[in-house]
């Protein structure tokens, strides 16, 4: 599939042009520069033809900033990766010292370039973009991303050049999985870790990563979507609006994701804010795999030590508390791909189907060996047993001749008897109990 990358200096409008190719809103837009900072992929489908667009950073040349200075590196890695460069200019400006340096650049790369005049929000505009003429990269294209105006002859000139792509059939359904956690937690770099590129700008300034970045993994015989999210801080902790549309990405990345990987830093232990965003994992019924980073770090490793901090994680996560818990080190590699492995197994707990037969079989005798508690005097009876079918999660209904009499504690238990006779391990269970 052919790849085109919008490049260009901060502010000119690329990540509006990206959620428009995209018809997404997946990019932040912000007037504040350096917004957006990895490398964002997204799908255009334009006239029966199908390309991968890439979102870059703003390109500041010989910049000491860290920031700066890892935007420029993913810039350059996506402009490596493109067939195609869309330069992203602003009419309003004209050409800058900066835009002249960009364009010596990309002349330089042999890549094809269209230049875009951006901004060009009235056709009074226009004719201010002939000095982007003088970029030596021929003739520039007015659109204006903000109304889409001029996004489609922009899109007629990109397919000419790109290799003749038709639209592929339909993707796979493959698990989507989503790396959460508190800033600083390791998320980009465990991301980098499972790909072995540097795809993430990973930092020790917490608040790094903003977009929720998706990226393809296709190796080993394992075929996901990762998604890496901003780190989700607590609400009175947020104080700008850039870190507030991070979270609520990194939230909807949840709400979106089958199996969420949640990383703990193991030099901090479980804390509140995990807890958090546990709960907010669990209120949306989704698979869960815990990861506790930075492991590397920490001196005491014996058994007794792992057994002591997984009880401390499952005390803070009761009720549910079959959940994998695995200690890995982004930087070492230490079991980075136990995690993906066992993301998988908990991908496919989800979607486990039980038989009816065997529901029956094995709970029925569990149930009249320990029957629910007497209410008001009234015995509480549980008949039949079986499974919803097409739910998010597995889901059972236990039929009974008094069910708003079976109280919490109970249900608890028949959750836990189901865990023990059928691997569930990771994923949320739903208990239902209806009139017979």
């Amino acid at each position: 599939m052919s790849i085109i990358a919008i490049v260009g200096r901060p502010n000119v409008g690329k990540s509006t042009l990206f959620n428009r190719l995209t018809q997404t809103g997946r990019a932040i837009v912000n007037e504040e520069a350096g917004t957006t900072r990895d490398r964002q992929y997204g799908r255009v489908e334009w006239n029966g033809y199908n390309f991968s667009i890439i979102d870059t950073g703003g390109w500041v040349l010989n910049s000491g900033d860290t920031f700066e200075e890892e935007i420029n590196k993913q810039v350059k890695i996506a402009c490596e990766e493109a067939d195609l460069l869309l330069f992203v200019v602003d009419i309003n400006t004209g050409v800058t010292d900066l835009d002249m340096q960009i364009a010596g650049t990309l002349r330089r790369s042999g890549k094809s370039v269209i230049v875009v005049s951006n901004k060009a929000d009235t056709f009074n505009l226009h004719p201010l973009s002939a000095e982007f003429y003088g970029l030596g990269l021929g003739e520039p294209v007015c659109i204006s991303a903000i109304n889409g105006s001029g996004t489609g002859d922009m899109l007629d000139i990109a397919v000419s050049r790109i290799k003749d792509n038709p639209l592929p059939e339909i993707e796979e359904d493959i698990p989507r999985i989503a790396i959460v956690g508190r800033p600083n937690a390791g998320k980009s770099s465990l991301l980098n870790a499972f790909i072995g590129e540097e795809r993430n700008i990973v930092t020790d300034i917490a608040g790094t990563t903003r977009d929720s970045i998706n990226t393809t993994y296709d190796k080993f015989g394992m075929r996901f979507t990762l998604i890496d999210t901003a780190g989700i801080r607590k609400k009175n902790k947020v104080n700008e609006d850039l870190e507030y549309y991070s979270i609520v990405r990194a939230i909807r990345s949840i709400e979106n994701a089958d199996v969420c990987v949640l990383m703990l830093d193991a030099t901090r232990g479980i804390e509140a804010q995990d807890i958090n965003i546990f709960s907010l994992i669990n209120k949306n019924h989704k698979g869960v795999v815990i990861a506790v980073n930075k492991w590397d770090l920490v001196e005491n490793k014996t058994p007794a030590a792992v057994k002591t901090f997984e009880a401390a994680i499952h005390e803070r996560t009761a009720p549910f508390t079959d959940i994998p818990v695995i200690f890995t080190s982004a930087l070492t590699k230490q079991r980075i791909f136990k995690i993906l492995e066992t993301a998988k197994q908990v991908y496919d707990n989800r979607r486990t189907k039980i038989s009816t037969h065997k529901l029956n079989d094995v709970l029925l005798p569990i149930i009249e060996n320990t029957p629910p508690p007497m209410y008001k005097g009234k015995v509480v009876k549980i008949k039949y047993i079986t499974q919803l079918p097409k739910t998010a999660v597995p889901s059972f209904v236990f039929f009974c001749n008094l069910p708003q009499w079976v109280k919490e504690p109970y249900r608890r238990f028949l959750e836990n008897q189901i865990r023990k006779n059928w691997n569930l391990t990771g994923t949320p269970v739903n208990i239902f109990m209806r009139e017979k």
